[in-house]
């Protein structure tokens, strides 16, 4: 905790230093931003350690066998590298899972801080209705719950579904502190609200929802080490239809490597789990290529449109990256880090568009902080 906090003392301190002219509201939207920004860090550096199988690298919670640091647990650690050299434990392994644990503490710092500051500055001005106290309380309490299922991510030794829950609550993150840095700046009067047709509105909500689905599917795939399951492309084993096994596949709660009987996972349930990532992975292609035709239309939301086209390009060439590559390091965690940029910026166009009908009944600020503008 205490290692937690330093490390927060490094953004706090800039942030102040740097907008020490500007308005509460200002350091505010200042922080949030970088408090994103070091989630979205701490996502990809999950992910790396997830991928470095360094995930049990301490295996208890919150410490190193009981140390605040590897150091401290130097002998421990070299005694179960000497037990089992190829396990889990290793000194590189144990400070690659600390480091983790040492950022999400410090990211729930600032959080914290988001949360205090936005209650006192409430108190001081009055509520806003663009800028509503409960976002960042919201956010506290789920960055709480994230600390949980990290626990529950090392003292259940991996357990999929918790992992992949993990995944998906670190996304929900990000999505909560995007929303509250397009609310901050709208706020302001810094950042313009679009009207779009209710028909758009709704392409935008379905493709979140899929795209939610599919990052839990790839969390899956990941966290059941199935991407090699298929390693040629378009077939999988050299087959459209290789042999798979749906229902081993798709048992949720079972350890790593076993069914919910205790034996070992088959193959097929492998091929499965890869074969249903990468079929819905085509239709989220042609799902975000008509948004990103369709965002194009509406001038102010343009650059949100080639945002969304470039990342799911990237998904797509880090997704065949990892199949005929063998897995790559670098392409993994590309994917995942393309994953969060899509929350991020799904959740940023939703938040900064409205339909006209709710446009108006909406926007508590003057009207020229809103733009408007023919719905497409």
């Amino acid at each position: 905790m205490l290692m937690g906090i330093l490390l927060a003392l490094g953004p706090l301190v800039w942030v102040g230093w740097r907008n020490r002219r500007a308005t509460p509201l200002g350091r505010f939207q200042s922080l949030t931003l970088l408090t994103l920004f070091l989630t979205f860090d701490l996502v990809m550096f999950g992910a790396f350690t997830r991928l470095t199988d360094s995930g049990l690298g301490c295996p208890d919670w919150p410490g190193c066998y009981g140390h605040s640091s590897p150091l401290g647990a130097n002998t421990l650690i070299a005694a179960a590298q000497s037990a089992l050299p190829s396990g889990p434990v290793t000194h590189g392994k144990a400070w690659v899972e600390m480091i983790h644990r040492y950022l999400a503490t410090s990211v729930g710092v600032l959080i914290l801080v988001l949360a205090v500051t936005s209650w006192l500055s409430k108190a001081r001005s009055g509520p806003s209705r663009m800028l509503s106290p409960w976002w960042p309380t919201l956010t506290l309490f789920w960055v709480c719950l994230q600390g949980a299922f990290g626990a529950l991510t090392v003292t259940m030794k991996l357990f999929p579904a918790i992992v992949t829950l993990h995944l998906l609550g670190g996304l929900t993150l990000l999505a909560l502190l995007a929303v509250q840095v397009v609310r901050s700046a709208q706020s302001q009067g810094a950042a313009l609200v679009t009207a779009v047709s209710p028909g758009l509105r709704k392409l935008l909500w379905a493709s979140l929802a899929l795209l939610v689905i599919q990052v839990g599917l790839g969390g899956w795939v990941s966290t059941n080490y199935a991407v090699l399951a298929c390693s040629d492309f378009p077939k999988c084993q050299n087959s459209w239809w290789p042999v798979m096994n749906f229902s081993q596949g798709f048992e949720f709660w079972r350890g790593l490597g076993l069914t919910a009987s205790g034996e070992a996972i088959s193959f097929a349930a492998l091929t499965a789990i890869h074969y249903v990532h990468r079929s819905m992975a085509f239709v989220v292609l042609a799902v975000f290529g008509f948004l990103a035709w369709r965002l194009n239309r509406v001038s102010a939301l343009r650059a949100h449109s080639r945002w969304l086209a470039g990342l799911i390009s990237l998904q797509l060439l880090t997704g065949l990256s990892n199949v005929v590559l063998g897995w790559p390091l670098v392409a993994a965690v590309l994917h995942t880090g393309g994953a969060g940029a899509l929350v991020v910026m799904m959740t940023w166009t939703l938040a900064s568009s409205r339909t006209s009908a709710s446009l108006l009944t909406w926007a508590p600020v003057a009207s020229n902080s809103v733009k408007a503008r023919h719905p497409v």
